[in-house]
């Protein structure tokens, strides 16, 4: 646990308080203690980006849980949904653009947790 908080900068009582809060999954050893593998490291980042965004934990908590919901989804279901944002993004990317940095802001923040999740995961698999 130190070793994962040293290498993202946070406290270990704050990697605690993400475990017991079910934000990180921790392995045990055999002899029961607490290991991170490196998509823990990776969901930390995240967590603490998606804070330093203005995001709560219990918001950050439900981006988490889509993201956990979709995975569970078959991927002919995820290819539709897929082409259905895409199209979508398609359409409401341009008037992005053409807002200021404060509307964008404003905008962004009236967006479900889910909806600014897969913008986000639109944009990356776009770029």
């Amino acid at each position: 646990m130190g070793e994962l908080a040293e290498m993202a900068h946070v406290t270990k009582r704050t990697v605690d308080y993400y475990t017991n809060i079910g934000l990180l999954k921790a392995e045990r050893s055999a002899s029961n203690y607490r290991f991170y593998n490196e998509a823990a490291l990776k969901r930390l980042y995240l967590i603490e980006k998606l804070k330093s965004e203005g995001r709560s934990l219990e918001e950050i908590s439900s981006l988490f849980s889509v993201e956990q919901s979709e995975n569970s989804h078959s991927k002919d279901e995820l290819a539709s949904k897929f082409y259905v944002l895409n199209d979508s993004l398609k359409e409401v990317a341009p008037l992005m653009e053409k807002l200021n940095e404060e509307d964008r802001k404003v905008m962004m923040n009236r967006l479900s947790p889910e909806s600014v999740t897969l913008l986000h995961s639109l944009l990356l698999l776009l770029s």
